[in-house]
């Protein structure tokens, strides 16, 4: 069904588009029965399915990237469609419009997607409002669905600031979200990947890590980092992780390369992170890498060029715990989602 519509789709702004999408998704999910409707259309309810991951048992392992829902606004249409997790934003403490319009653009001959948002979000206050109501409402059927929080930095606030924004989402998510991702590799915040380097990213991860227990709960603390990493870098990561003990990466990002694409110059040579099928390749290859490297001392979640049921197992067998779907999911529809999961129960 999606793949007859989109098409039409494609023919229009992809930010336009998306919120037509998920407003239009969610008039179908209110209508009688139309949330019933859509989980037997898309999801697939196997007890085979659940994972433990970071100690949070988790319904099925492919979960919703960040980007998608920035604002917690989708979350009970999200899990109706199948997802296991949705991982909201990023926020950031204060709301900001983002970069100028148009941001996202489309690149149908590679399968894959330039953006340059830059964090346009309604602010970490609004995130957490609406990631509150969504668990005082959410039926019974979406219990086993967890929230990620994904944060990161104001567009204005310098770098030697940075670790202040970080704690101001933390503290304001920690009562909501079931885990944290910092977010300091979007290429679309300037500056704002300066903050990977050892010392910054160290501190910023200790930080968080000293607050991170309240009423003898800690939350579990992941890193997102980016696909154009060294192995040199990739070491870093793995020592910093074993320093700052967080509780896994998530691999990978967007990127800034443009190799190998097939699109018309005119797309290609527009700024931001590329995302997509061109990415699939790299994202496997770092999470192998920090998988063999580090001996599995640590759980990952592969994002990153996942358009078929196929390229997930090969994320799977690379050495991640769990999947994350966006630019896949734009391509192909709900159904990856269910064909991922039905996919994971044959093998």
């Amino acid at each position: 069904m999606y793949q007859l519509i989109k098409p039409l789709l494609f023919k229009f702004d992809p930010e336009n588009v998306h919120h037509f999408v998920v407003k239009n998704l969610r008039r179908f999910n209110k209508f009688p029965g139309g949330s019933a409707i859509s989980r037997s259309l898309w999801q697939v309810d196997d007890r085979r399915l659940e994972r433990e991951v970071f100690g949070l048992k988790f319904k099925n392992p492919v979960g919703l990237a960040a980007g998608f829902d920035k604002n917690a606004e989708y979350i009970s249409e999200m899990a109706n469609l199948g997802f296991g997790f949705v991982e909201v934003g990023t926020v950031t403490p204060l709301p900001q419009p983002g970069n100028d319009k148009p941001r996202m653009f489309r690149l149908p001959a590679d399968g894959a997607l330039i953006n340059r948002m830059g964090f346009n979000n309604k602010g970490v206050d609004m995130a957490a409002a609406r990631i509150a109501e969504w668990r005082k409402n959410r039926p019974a059927v979406q219990q086993g669905v967890m929230i990620g929080g994904n944060i990161g930095k104001n567009k204005n606030t310098a770098n030697e600031d940075a670790v202040n924004d970080y704690i101001i989402c933390f503290d304001r998510l920690f009562d909501v979200v079931d885990y944290f991702v910092v977010n300091v590799s979007s290429p679309n915040t300037p500056g704002l990947r300066a903050l990977q380097d050892k010392k910054p990213l160290t501190e910023i991860l200790m930080a968080l890590q000293q607050r991170n227990k309240k009423n003898g709960i800690r939350r579990p603390l992941l890193l997102k980092i980016a696909p154009d990493l060294t192995n040199e870098q990739l070491d870093d990561i793995i020592e910093i992780v074993a320093e700052t003990r967080i509780d896994g990466i998530i691999a990978t990002n967007t990127t800034i390369s443009r190799e190998g694409l097939h699109s018309p110059e005119k797309i290609t040579k527009e700024t931001g992170g590329l995302s997509g099928k061109p990415l699939t390749k790299r994202s496997t290859e770092v999470i192998r890498y920090l998988s063999e490297k580090s001996n599995r001392a640590f759980p990952i979640i592969g994002a990153g060029g996942i358009h078929s049921a196929e390229d997930a197992i090969e994320k799977l067998n690379a050495g991640a715990s769990l999947i994350q779907l966006y630019t896949g999911f734009i391509y192909e529809g709900p159904g990856l989602i269910g064909r991922i999961n039905k996919k994971i129960l044959s093998v």
